[in-house]
């Protein structure tokens, strides 16, 4: 069965940091692109970072770079999110996604929640 499944959300105070990990299965997750996606409470879903297949290039929206970065682990089949100083509008539910980055995204990952609140 193909499936992705986000973890590592949760309560952080301002300026500190969370993983978030996207494990795949059923797929080989280095053949596709993975996006991360954010959706803050009452707004749309917007794609904050991707992780290329063959190059693995990385690309980042412009209110994550310099403080979010994505990466690869092939024998776990697993994409990571590291968020370092996290601010209350990083508050939201992250998505991963199998897909083309900056294309069509074909598989979804279930959410995991993060609150930056102190």
């Amino acid at each position: 069965q193909v499936q992705l499944v986000e973890s590592g959300g949760g309560l952080v105070q301002p300026g500190g940091s969370l993983r978030l990990s996207c494990a795949a299965s059923g797929f080989a997750s280095d053949h596709y692109g993975i996006g991360w996606f954010h959706q803050a409470p009452g707004q749309e879903r917007m794609s904050i970072s991707c992780i290329g297949d063959v190059d693995a290039h990385t690309y980042y929206t412009d209110s994550v770079r310099d403080r979010f970065t994505i990466s690869r682990d092939r024998a776990k089949n697993t994409v990571f999110l590291q968020m370092n100083s996290l601010r209350p509008d990083d508050t939201g539910v992250y998505y991963c996604a199998r897909g083309e980055c900056g294309g069509y995204f074909d598989v979804w990952g279930q959410g995991t929640l993060v609150t930056v609140s102190s």
